[in-house]
């Protein structure tokens, strides 16, 4: 992963509700999968802290899988 979360993401679909379920049953197996979004601390690569935007999904047993940068929410100068 390119980044380490620091910050917490929040929940927000389980289950059913979420659209990409088969999908994601069929690449990493069964699950009570969770989509989270939420605006988190990152270390970058290189060593940076950011605050970022991220999206992403995870299951119990299986892990944080496909999780993504949306967008920077931080001012760098």
């Amino acid at each position: 992963m390119p980044f380490e979360i620091i910050g917490e993401v929040e929940m927000i679909a389980v289950g059913s509700r979420i659209r990409d379920l088969p999908r994601l049953r069929r690449l990493y197996g069964r699950g009570r999968w969770r989509k989270l979004k939420g605006v988190a601390v990152v270390r970058l690569r290189t060593g940076r802290i950011r605050k970022v935007e991220l999206h992403g999904h995870e299951a119990h047993g299986i892990g944080r899988k496909k999780i993504e940068r949306k967008q920077y929410v931080d001012q760098e100068a």
